[in-house]
């Protein structure tokens, strides 16, 4: 059955990103160190079609997030600051549906990639996402601004969270501008490496 997941890295005070995003810097000033963990794993190289990496537990939880997840949404300055990065053969391997406000024709990519842009909101791209699904999930990948949209909306059914032990001060932070709605969490998997503490939750209801 297809659920919706969002799938993030953060410090433990909540940051996903530095400070001064941009298309040259787009993990932001300072947050180097959130994604320091990842590079070396094999099934995250696989991901980028590089050989070699290490096989370890962390490597076993991201191979099993890649094969569960199908389509994903995005925001459109996530898509503008990894555009240059994921050149012809971005690692996503899916449909892709970009929110935005700027127009733009569907862009077809190699390795099974197709770029979507939609301008009528997050409720459309995530119907359309659902329809590509084939049974797979559906990453809301980012930025923290289009997952904040989905949790206030209630239309996100698990967080996975890979908490990495530093303290960034500031940053963009997931769970800012949540408004006044408070959610129920069930915890689904708590797992700690030398690397990163992975947390899954599912997003049951208004908090009882």
């Amino acid at each position: 059955m297809t659920i919706v997941t969002a799938d993030m890295t953060m410090s433990l005070d909540g940051c996903i990103a530095g400070t001064d995003v941009s298309a040259d810097n787009p993990a932001g000033t300072g947050a180097e160190r959130l994604h320091d963990w990842i590079h070396s794993l094999a099934s995250w190289r696989e991901r980028q079609g590089l050989a070699g990496g290490e096989e370890n537990r962390d490597s076993e939880i991201v191979r099993e997030w890649f094969d569960a997840t199908g389509p994903v949404v995005m925001g459109r300055t996530m898509y503008d600051t990894g555009e240059k990065h994921w050149g012809d053969n971005p690692p996503f391997r899916a449909p892709v549906f970009v929110l935005t406000h700027r127009p733009r024709p569907r862009l077809v990519k190699e390795g099974g990639t197709t770029f979507t842009f939609v301008t009528d909101g997050i409720h459309s791209a995530l119907d359309q996402a659902r329809k590509a699904a084939a049974g797979r999930n559906v990453d809301i990948a980012g930025g923290a601004d289009t997952v904040q949209q989905y949790l206030r909306a209630g239309l996100i059914d698990e967080l996975q969270l890979h908490v990495i032990p530093v303290l960034l001060g500031s940053g963009l932070r997931l769970f800012d501008h949540l408004g006044l709605q408070q959610r129920e969490l069930e915890p689904v998997r708590v797992e700690g490496t030398s690397r990163a503490t992975h947390l899954t939750y599912r997003l049951t209801g208004p908090l009882r």
